[in-house]
């Protein structure tokens, strides 16, 4: 991967980024009878990185767009550093939006680009002219100012609309999936360089994706969004390996869904009967809910010994596939279908389908959660 061309300190001439925070207190948007956004509160503390993760309709760029000013909200409050700014046009709130599209100015160079956001809140020509092409410098394009949008890169054009959303030193910044278009790997070098230049001003960001691999990287907390609703909020870690609901456990990722009864809760355990595969100790966050299941990600079921401590059940082989740096197994256990991945380095040799094995987890990478389908 190219090192990062963005460096981390303030942009020079503007000074540091006002930490603003973002609030939403019941904020709903209706499109007649839809409900798009159902009263929503969310709350990006100062320098935090917040991301709305969800599918197609989940509300989270009508959520965006409602923050920017672009989308009048039916009911509720939004406010930017204490201050209600339901009333003001998107230019008065101070926030930087960088869109997916990047939204460039075509007949324009990217050094003017830059400027025209300045110009539009009057900044003086020998001003903004020094400001823009000082922003241009600290995302690595000083040497490209002249360019128009259609000579440069898809991430040249992403980090001109970065400079442009940051030249005047805004409270927050609003980015509403902007790597959509990138490759692979451009796109791993963009959520590298962003979350730099992120830490590195101290600004709050409120980040819309639909890539869960995206949302991990980059976030300092997930709120997953689904029908226009906050189904569960938390730092990535959290959200991926204690998901409330099946929904949020498979919508994060691949996971094996047990069905269970619990037998006994106690604080943040609970023992738990599935069936075919036996009993077991899963960690409990308290879900309420009428039917249940565990959910144990694929990377965290291992290959045991029958003698090893711990939760575990016989298994047989079903397949087998070679995914580069990882393998990944198919199970039958109980009457279950189950994934297991290892890392090709670990990959058990030898092992062939219909042969039985016996698997494990442990207690703690086991989590209890609510069946809502």
């Amino acid at each position: 991967m190219t090192a990062s061309v963005i460096s981390a300190g303030p942009i020079p001439g503007t000074g540091r980024a006002a930490q603003g925070a973002i609030e939403l207190r019941q904020v709903s948007k209706h499109y007649g009878d839809v409900v798009a956004v159902d009263e929503l509160d969310l709350t990006v503390q100062p320098g935090e990185f917040v991301t709305l993760l969800g599918p197609s309709g989940s509300g989270k760029t009508t959520t965006m767009m409602m923050v920017a000013g672009f989308e009048e909200h039916t009911g509720g409050a939004i406010l930017i550093d204490g201050k209600p700014v339901d009333t003001l046009p998107p230019r008065d709130r101070n926030l930087g939006v960088v869109f997916q599209n990047y939204a460039l100015f075509p007949h324009m160079s990217a050094l003017e680009n830059v400027e025209f956001a300045l110009r539009m809140r009057k900044v003086p020509r020998a001003e903004r002219r020094q400001r823009a092409e000082e922003a241009l410098d600290r995302v690595g394009l000083g040497k490209m100012g002249g360019r128009k949008p259609r000579q440069l890169s898809g991430g040249q054009q992403q980090r001109v609309a970065l400079a442009r959303a940051l030249v005047f030193n805004p409270a927050a910044l609003l980015l509403d999936e902007p790597m959509a278009a990138l490759d692979k790997r451009l796109r791993e070098q963009m959520q590298e360089e962003i979350k730099t230049l992120q830490k590195g001003l101290g600004i709050s960001v409120l980040f819309v994706t639909h890539d869960q691999d995206e949302a991990m990287a980059m976030s300092d907390r997930i709120v997953v969004m689904r029908d226009g609703k906050i189904v569960q909020s938390g730092p990535p870690e959290e959200v991926y390996n204690h998901p409330m609901t099946d929904w949020v456990a498979s919508f994060l990722g691949d996971t094996n869904l047990i069905p269970c009864t619990i037998v006994e809760r106690n604080g943040e355990e609970a023992v738990v009967d599935l069936g075919g595969l036996g009993m077991a100790k899963v960690r409990d966050r308290g879900a309420n809910g009428e039917n249940y299941a565990v959910s144990i990600r694929p990377e965290h079921l291992k290959f045991r010994t029958r003698v090893s401590a711990g939760n575990g059940c016989a298994a047989t082989l079903v397949s087998s596939t070679n995914l580069g740096a990882t393998v990944r197994h198919r199970l039958t256990a109980g009457g279950h279908d189950l994934q297991l991945r290892e890392l090709s380095s670990d990959s058990v040799a030898g092992i062939r389908p219909d042969e039985e094995l016996w698997v494990g987890w442990d207690a703690d990478k086991a989590q209890l959660l609510v069946l809502e389908s």
